[in-house]
């Protein structure tokens, strides 16, 4: 097996897709198009035949090209229908090699020995809902009897709402994602509607909007990429009643809904309180600038 790595232009878009989408691990950040949009720089590591691939979002920054973490990107790593874990850690091997400095987030499939484990939590929507919903959480249960209670509305939305909801509720929070990021993330999400690859829903009550998730899809997944629950929405539990609802109107199609995480422990409880199943993925972190650099980058 020959690896090289590749700047994304010259990577043939068509044989990187194919590849992904036959892959064992087939995960929707590293499709060519959500890269495109989403990513400052990307660059590709490939076999001679596309079998393997391993996208490497990157910067530059005093005269080096360092890896960093891509706002509404979870994970990425090596990618293929079979994945030895020779193929694995010859892919790190070439991306460290090629890049002084950065962090990198592989999918759960790449096993290795070194790095920080991090939760992601999902749930299988093949069951009817009534199935599905037998293995939530009494707390869950007793918060969803709490929504029931109230005047809600579960009904479609328009992604930019919901991104100006998220950017309004959560902007000290996520403060390193800039307005550049959310107008991309924007410019995607127009694209996945084309697709009908997008989903946004809300709940509200009297024209009040207490929740709201955008999320993305592809053929084996929903990805749950920007649930926001203003204050007034928590104190009546309107983000639990948003993705009962969304389990709901989603089950028996066979597709996984994955939560993105997570590490905080109220959101990990959350999550789990569904009937999530975690299934963790490991990022790195590696350092290997000059000695008066490395000092600046601790």
């Amino acid at each position: 097996m020959q690896l090289q790595l590749l700047p994304s232009y010259e990577i043939d878009k068509q044989k990187w897709d194919d590849c992904l989408s036959n892959s064992i691990n087939p995960f929707i950040y590293a499709s060519s198009v959500y890269l495109d949009h989403l990513t400052e720089n990307w660059d590709g590591i490939v076999d001679d035949d596309y079998n393997i691939i391993m996208p490497i979002p990157w910067r530059k920054k005093y005269g080096y090209k360092y890896c960093y973490d891509v706002p509404f990107v979870q994970q990425l790593g090596v990618f293929g229908k079979t994945l030895q874990q020779n193929d694995i850690h010859e892919c790190i091997k070439l991306m460290l090699h090629s890049f002084k400095y950065g962090d990198y987030s592989l999918n759960f499939m790449n096993n290795i020995k070194s790095g920080k484990v991090t939760n992601n939590y999902m749930l299988s929507l093949a069951s009817n809902y009534r199935s599905t919903s037998f293995f939530y959480s009494d707390n869950l249960k007793a918060n969803l009897n709490k929504a029931a209670k109230q005047a809600f509305e579960y009904s479609s939305a328009k992604a930019e709402d919901a991104i100006d909801l998220f950017m309004n509720v959560y902007a000290e929070k996520f403060s390193h994602v800039t307005s550049t990021n959310y107008k991309k993330f924007y410019e995607l999400c127009k694209l996945k509607e084309e697709e009908n690859n997008l989903i946004v829903r809300k709940v509200s009550s009297n024209k009040n909007i207490l929740a709201m998730n955008l999320l993305l899809k592809d053929k084996y997944r929903i990805y749950n990429i920007m649930p926001c629950t203003t204050q007034e929405g928590k104190a009546v539990s309107a983000g639990h009643f948003l993705l009962d609802n969304i389990i709901k109107e989603f089950s028996q199609t066979g597709l996984i809904l994955d939560f993105e995480g997570s590490d905080i422990s109220g959101i990990e409880r959350f999550y789990k309180s569904f009937g999530g199943i975690n299934q963790p993925y490991i990022k790195i972190h590696f350092n290997r600038l000059p000695y008066f650099l490395r000092l600046f980058k601790r």
